[in-house]
């Protein structure tokens, strides 16, 4: 595989280091509207300037800047939060924003003649934001598909596993706390030693903002105004990695170093301080106040930061902590009534308490055959498109909260490339099964910290012939049969190549399975968790034999990759392979699609009831609000 050349230069060719996490970034923004080509939703790659839509709560349509700038309710708001973000980019605006000196304002004749050819583009990207101060949010973002820089472009970011185990870390680590630092402006504060440039249409940029700098003199007869990018930006391929490496040195200087094996993740040499860093968002776990206030003070020397003492909101999760209990739970409780409301989907009018359709079985029959062949007719580029965006949509909040709805999204996402009638059926199917159980929520309880693993395949359950593999992942205890726990990571994957037997597909899940478990065993063990051999149930016999060498293996041609895989790993001591019967074994959910009874049944063995959040809620405004009246005393005396 090549290592350079123009097909590696731009973020969005880029693939190194790229995680779950840009999907995280989607979740931060409430339901932001992604208008994305069919290839990058199938790779499940989101560029961050394709977020760029804010919902009109009247209509349910999903408004760029031009249409917003056409609307009566949003038009000034909008035009004002855009004059801020070119002043804040430019040389400021006097009384209203400091400017940064990132872009300067050039007539086209200052373009340097070797570089026209990577003049790019400039895309507005709006959003609403109500946790921020100003939640009318306008960024001025680069069209990095054209720019070529010729140097390597990829920026290490954290994933959400990784997330998810520190998050344990906490809730099982006497005395630790979480905290969430966001560092404000953080791609605008990097100098670039080669600088871009791009062009702006004149009749896009707000009328003051084009009198106080005299743009009128710099634009050109076709309508164009041209600017000079002299420090990181929004969109610039090598934006990430500038700022990240700037980061780096600041913080290595104060003894802080990421991981080699864990992108994202960081550590102090002595103090008893961790934390996960995605773009310039930090998930801070920490043990004693000091060492918080030591992270905080450095950042402070180079970077405006907010800080929110309590971690209530990471990556789009809403995290509400019971310290008292070391419980956590992980919740997205507003994202999928905003995407029912997106998709102008209609709740339906009967509980629908399954995700997917399931295959009646044909009690007697001596065969169980697969699904008939789907010849509906196609759907045009419109349905299309509605496909793949309900699927885009929802795949972040399925990985971070809700596992039910995995098996279902990875069956229609197999199909989002030529979609047919049935497909849109299935999506809407999803759809009420969304709008029925709009409320996931995860509980991570204390734990001794041990990755423990179930493993499951379904045989020929999918199209095709094809088999699923289920994984279910959680921290729990090195017992003989460890007790469960919220879900760290959920495996619901097809597997490409066709099993020839069932004992194959639960081999060819136990491989895939324990492939995942490698990289958090790295991660646990740098988060100071020190992991014995990782238990992993499986509820085939055959498959256990053969992983513990206990059946010989001269039939087992086709298995011999992933065996010899699997018992070399084992010879290493990194798993612990044991035998539980299948209603025991967590993984099953996941491997293929069930009844609506059954879902009934075992969701609450996942997933929290919302009353117990609730619950807790009330409780923590009960204690809060007495503190606030006390403090509001207080402060009011003097004035007395």
């Amino acid at each position: 595989m090549p290592t350079d050349g123009p097909a590696l230069n731009t973020r969005a060719r880029t693939k190194a280091f790229r995680s779950v996490t840009e999907e995280a970034m989607l979740a931060c923004i409430d339901i932001a509207q992604l208008h994305l080509a069919p290839q990058a939703l199938a790779s499940r790659r989101f560029p961050l300037e394709m977020i760029n839509a804010v919902l009109n709560e009247d209509t349910g349509e999903l408004m760029e800047y031009r249409a917003l700038m056409r609307h009566p309710r949003y038009r000034t708001l909008y035009a004002q939060s855009y004059a801020k973000e070119l002043g804040r980019l430019a040389q400021g605006i006097p009384g209203v924003v400091k400017g940064t000196n990132t872009i300067f304002f050039i007539n086209k004749g200052e373009v340097p003649a070797d570089r026209w050819r990577d003049i790019t583009y400039g895309r507005v990207v709006v959003n609403y934001r109500p946790e921020k101060d100003d939640p009318y949010r306008t960024r001025l973002t680069v069209g990095g598909d054209r720019v070529n820089y010729p140097g390597d472009c990829g920026t290490p970011t954290v994933d959400l596993l990784t997330v998810k185990l520190l998050l344990n870390s906490v809730v099982s680590t006497p005395g630790a706390r979480f905290m969430t630092i966001d560092i404000k402006d953080f791609y605008l504060n990097t100098p670039m030693p080669r600088y871009e440039y791009m062009r702006l249409k004149l009749s896009d940029l707000p009328a003051d903002f084009v009198e106080q700098n005299g743009l009128a003199e710099k634009v050109t007869a076709d309508g164009y105004v041209y600017v000079e990018i002299r420090r990181g930006m929004y969109g610039l391929p090598q934006a990430g990695l500038l700022a990240q490496k700037l980061l780096e040195t600041r913080l290595n200087a104060e003894g802080y170093s990421q991981s080699p094996l864990t992108p994202g993740f960081w550590t102090h040499k002595w103090r008893p301080i961790s934390f996960t860093l995605c773009v310039d968002d930090f998930g801070v776990k920490y043990v004693g106040q000091e060492h918080a206030d030591h992270l905080m003070a450095v950042l402070k020397k180079d970077y405006t930061i907010s800080c929110d003492p309590d971690g209530t909101r990471y990556l789009g999760l809403d995290l509400d902590w019971d310290y008292d209990n070391r419980v956590v739970h992980l919740s997205m409780l507003d994202y999928v009534k905003a995407a029912i409301a997106r998709f102008q989907h209609k709740p339906p009018r009967k509980p629908q308490d399954q995700p997917h359709l399931h295959i009646k079985p044909n009690y007697g029959a001596t065969k169980q055959f697969a699904p008939d062949h789907d010849d509906s007719p196609l759907l045009d580029k419109a349905d299309k498109k509605f496909v793949q965006e309900v699927i885009g949509t929802f795949l972040y909040y399925a990985r971070a909260v809700d596992l039910t709805m995995l098996p279902a999204l990875s069956s229609i996402a197999t199909q989002q490339a030529n979609p047919t009638q049935r497909t849109l059926e299935k999506v809407r199917f999803f759809l009420d099964y969304a709008a029925t159980h709009p409320d996931a929520i995860v509980t991570y309880r204390p734990s001794d910290m041990v990755l423990v693993g179930h493993s499951d395949a379904s045989y020929l359950s999918e199209s095709k012939a094809r088999s699923r593999a289920g994984g279910h992942f959680f921290m729990s205890t090195d017992t003989a049969d460890p007790p469960n726990n919220g879900a760290v990571l959920t495996v619901a994957q097809i597997i490409k190549n066709v099993m020839s037997s069932a004992a194959e597909a639960e081999l060819g899940a136990l491989f895939i399975n324990c492939r995942e478990a490698i990289p958090a065993r790295h991660a646990l063990l740098e988060m100071g968790h020190p992991q014995p051999p990782t238990p992993m149930q499986t509820d085939n016999t055959t498959a256990l034999g053969v992983v513990t060498n206990n059946i010989a293996s001269k039939r087992l041609k086709s298995m011999d990759m992933k065996l010899h895989w699997l018992r070399c790993r084992s010879a290493q001591e990194q798993f612990r392979h044991f035998w539980r019967p299948g209603p025991d074994n967590n993984a099953d959910y996941v491997t293929k699609h069930h009844a609506a009874v059954h879902h009934r049944a075992v969701r609450p063995k996942y997933l929290t009831p919302k009353a117990h959040l609730d619950k807790l809620r009330r409780r923590v405004n009960t204690i809060a609000a007495p503190a606030a009246h006390r403090h509001a005393h207080t402060l009011a005396a003097p004035a007395a």
